[in-house]
């Protein structure tokens, strides 16, 4: 009899039976008319193994964060959408954070400072691109590790870690109230490629070690504007504008990120209140495969990430970020913490509202949701054989000749997995249950305009 270790399929029987993963891939399985319905005692019983399942894995409903001051976001709306904050005033925080994109851009790589045109049409005279996807904004209240490599996190120590490092002050680090989320617009606004530029203007006459210079002159360009001076006094009421620092901004940012794109009522925040209608058949099914099967060892926790970095297998291509003999690979987590095993090593993605937020990948490797959790069966076949068609052609000759470097160092937790395609469809479906249908329209978030004046980014 043929016995395929970690073949990942929906079989029947225990949860401890499921979560080994070892059954007998060939042996016969229960057919079901698929176009039958559970039936209502089925329902139930499938809906109360899930939800032990869940409870099980730690993927209990994500507790809306605190109200933000209104003030606060008001600030940061008004910052996130301004262009005021680039080198040469020609792009803000939110182009390649698009709510018409639901906070991303549609694109594999963003196209950052410099180019025209918004989304899948943006466009760089030089053909220029971010080394990564730019990834969504949802609930980034409910992660430590930012970044695709998790290079800005709140550490044991109470204090938020940054490239920065003792840039980022004490003054400034007492200005966070959020987390780590509260340093993430630090450091976009220091990059060329995404916002600085490298030339033109008088940020980018800065090193790019010179954080503290970048920041104290955005600090006086926001200055030059009463309202902006104004804002920022009523977003901080005890604190007088000259005392301030770019913390200040940045700290604003996250307050609006986080009152703006926390999602947490999707069918699958239903079904675990108790509505066991929440979820079709297809996706109750697809949760429990999930909740099964080595998936939801690294989607786990309310936010459906373990904070951690994992290799897998996933295609380089694009500009890269210096790494490798052709200085275009991308080495993720190893840049950051320098140890062999987290060579091409990237943060596990959180999976709320991610069947809108594609392409999937720290390059966007992957345009479709169903396809992307396909490539986890037989990754390194799908490694090999990656199609670079549904790449914008730009992209497609850039694809690296690396995929022995990068199978040396793949996740052991993807040895021998297989997932036939009925399983893919399932869970595909339960991704679906997942997106919460406040965040399917955040044209609401976008402000009629901004203190500066400049025009703002509406796709």
């Amino acid at each position: 009899m043929d016995r395929r270790p970690w073949v990942l399929l929906a079989l029947a029987g225990t949860a401890a039976a499921l979560s080994a993963c070892q059954d007998d891939a060939t042996a016969p399985q229960p057919t079901r008319n698929p176009f039958a319905k559970l039936s209502a005692p089925e329902r139930a019983a499938l809906a109360a193994e899930v939800r032990t399942l869940a409870a099980g894995r730690g993927v209990t409903p994500l507790a809306r964060p605190a109200p933000v001051r209104p003030e606060l976001v008001r600030l940061g709306r008004a910052l996130a959408f301004d262009k005021i904050l680039s080198g040469n005033r020609d792009i803000s925080c939110m182009t390649c954070h698009l709510p018409a994109f639901a906070t991303g851009d549609g694109r594999s790589l963003s196209v950052g400072q410099g180019a025209t045109g918004l989304g899948p049409q943006r466009v760089h005279p030089a053909g220029t691109f971010i080394p990564r996807n730019a990834p969504p904004l949802f609930n980034l209240a409910a992660m430590n590790g930012l970044f695709w490599d998790g290079r800005v996190f709140k550490g044991a120590d109470g204090l938020v870690h940054t490239p920065a490092a003792d840039d980022v002050t004490p003054p400034m680090q007492s200005t966070f109230e959020f987390g780590a989320i509260s340093a993430l617009p630090l450091f976009p606004v220091a990059n060329r490629e995404e916002m600085r530029a490298a030339g033109g203007n008088e940020l980018a006459l800065f090193g790019d070690d010179d954080f503290q210079g970048i920041w104290r002159a955005l600090m006086r360009r926001l200055g030059n504007y009463p309202e902006y001076r104004a804002m920022f006094e009523a977003a901080y009421p005890r604190t007088r504008f000259r005392d301030m620092t770019f913390a200040h901004a940045s700290n604003a940012i996250a307050g609006f990120l986080i009152e703006q794109f926390s999602s947490t009522d999707s069918p699958w925040d239903q079904f675990l209140a108790g509505d066991n209608r929440a979820l079709t058949d297809e996706q109750l099914e697809g949760a429990k495969v999930f909740m099964s099967i080595r998936c939801s060892l690294c989607h786990n926790g309310p936010a459906f990430t373990d904070g951690k970095f994992h290799n897998v297998a996933l295609a380089q291509f694009g500009p890269g970020k210096g790494n490798g003999p052709s200085g275009r690979d991308d080495f993720g987590r190893f840049n950051v913490s320098g140890l062999g095993p987290e060579k091409y090593a990237f943060r596990t993605t959180p999976l709320r509202n991610v069947e809108l937020t594609g392409p999937y990948g720290h390059a966007g490797q992957f345009t479709d949701l169903r396809a992307f959790i396909d490539h986890y069966g037989e990754s390194h076949l799908k490694l090999r054989n990656y199609d670079v068609s549904q790449l914008e052609p730009a992209l497609q000759g850039t694809l690296l000749d690396n995929v022995d470097d990068i199978l040396a160092t793949r996740d052991p937790i993807l040895d021998g997995v297989v997932l036939p395609s009925d399983v893919v469809d399932k869970l595909t479906a339960y991704m679906r249950a997942l997106t919460d249908g406040a965040a399917s329209d955040l044209s609401r978030v976008t402000p009629d305009r901004v203190p500066s004046g400049l025009p703002l980014d509406r796709p």
